[in-house]
């Protein structure tokens, strides 16, 4: 007999209409996911404005509530990085303060089952009157005492890159964040964690119950990578891409060393850097360091080049210090691509060695060995080697999958069935 559907309450990031990836990307697959299940999904946006994905507007069992706050980019509160930064956490933050009288609205009409917390672990959107009567579950993307970690490690290399005011009010608000988050997620009844490593990470770093967590990978829009080209040969000349932010925990540093090593044993690989920086992070300077004769830093891509990108890679390297998930290793699989990343990068769990290397974080020896021994393989099978790669993503990371996973942990969490 299957388990009731459930009433949600959705808080925290929401999808766009954009449908290019990152946590809005993951946001729009879940509630397509728990929507095609048969649960009821409220989702409350913390910030007014901004169209929505029409699969997801046309979903019956989905309804969005938007906040009353507006915000929007190059206002005189939103100039500059840190600007920008700065705004948009103080407006999500009063834009959930605001939506805790809707959440308990609605509440009272129609009661939710479970409320869902997803991307921010230290939203405000939570009435007070619902603790301890629906159950809550949390599943972030982040945790800011991870970042703040990896800004206090690398703090040489975030001020050879960046002016010190810059650094200082990066680590101030993150200090400021963590002790908020750490308060925070133990109100959770259940945490959803995108990776083993993540979670371990948050059960050490903020105390919470390892029995009271669940691993689950992200999910991606495959529909966003229909044509692979799986039997493409090995480039001429090969391709490492590196795809993501050029800021700290990413390991542009590793990046950069691995790119004069390859250039040293006068390897064919061409190094592709390809990312931009965040509100409160930019190591584009380190980048400075690349040899130009055999790599190259193209600057920020629009997510909607990614696809276009990936199929004209052919190894990617992810060489973060620090990642939970990392949406660009599945991304890459999907489209064919194996990749070398570092043991910290939640993406490579349960994916199939053949097709991913693990190495550790620093390591850029390794790393130039792994790529090279990938790049050999391609040459000796490319079509087989990226319908493995491509195998493994459909696997571990489709929708239908992930969402049905969850799904049965948030059952057991309200009714008791289907753990």
């Amino acid at each position: 007999m299957a388990a009731p559907a459930l009433h949600i309450a959705w808080l925290g990031a929401g999808p766009n209409a954009k449908e290019t990836g990152g946590v809005p990307g993951v946001a729009a697959e879940l509630l397509a996911g728990f929507a095609a299940l048969g649960h009821r999904v409220d989702c409350f946006l913390p910030v007014s404005g901004g169209e929505l994905p029409a699969r997801l507007e046309a979903e019956p069992n989905l309804r969005f509530v938007r906040g009353s706050v507006e915000w929007r980019h190059s206002r005189w509160y939103s100039r500059g990085r840190l600007g920008t930064f700065l705004s948009g956490l103080f407006a999500r933050a009063v834009g959930s303060l605001r939506l805790r009288r809707e959440v308990l609205r609605h509440h009272r009409q129609d009661p939710y089952d479970v409320v869902y917390q997803f991307s921010n672990i230290e939203s405000l959107a939570m009435p007070g009157q619902l603790r301890g009567r629906v159950p809550l579950v949390i599943h972030p993307e982040t945790h800011i005492a991870g970042e703040l970690r990896s800004l206090w490690r690398e703090r040489r290399l975030a001020l050879r890159c960046q002016p010190k005011h810059t650094v200082a009010i990066a680590a101030a608000t993150m200090s400021v964040r963590s002790a908020v988050q750490r308060r925070r997620v133990r109100r959770a009844s259940l945490l959803v964690c995108i990776s083993s490593v993540f979670r371990d990470h948050i059960v050490s770093d903020y105390g919470f119950p390892r029995e009271k967590t669940v691993v689950v990978p992200n999910p991606i829009r495959f529909e966003r990578f229909t044509e692979p080209h799986l039997d493409r040969p090995l480039g001429e000349p090969p391709t490492v891409l590196v795809l993501g932010r050029v800021s700290a925990r990413k390991g542009v540093e590793s990046v950069v060393e691995v790119a004069r090593i390859l250039h040293a044993r006068g390897s064919r690989a061409r190094v592709r850097v390809v990312g931009g920086v965040t509100l409160e992070s930019d190591y584009r300077k380190l980048l400075e360091d690349l040899p130009s004769e055999s790599s190259e830093y193209t600057g920020r891509m629009r997510p909607s080049d990614v696809p276009a990108e990936l199929a004209g890679a052919d190894v990617m390297l992810q060489a973060a210090r620090y990642e939970p998930f990392g949406l660009t290793v599945a991304e890459a699989l999907a489209s064919g691509v194996p990749v070398v990343a570092t043991s910290e990068v939640g993406a490579i769990e349960g994916v199939a060695r053949s097709v991913v290397a693990e190495v550790a974080p620093g390591d850029a020896a390794a790393m130039a060995d792994e790529l090279e021994r990938l790049l050999d393989a391609l040459a000796a099978g490319a079509p087989a080697l990226r319908a493995t790669a491509r195998h493994e993503a459909e696997r571990l990371f489709a929708t239908g999958t992930v969402c049905a996973r969850i799904s049965r942990e948030l059952q057991a969490l309200v009714h008791g069935v289907g753990s």
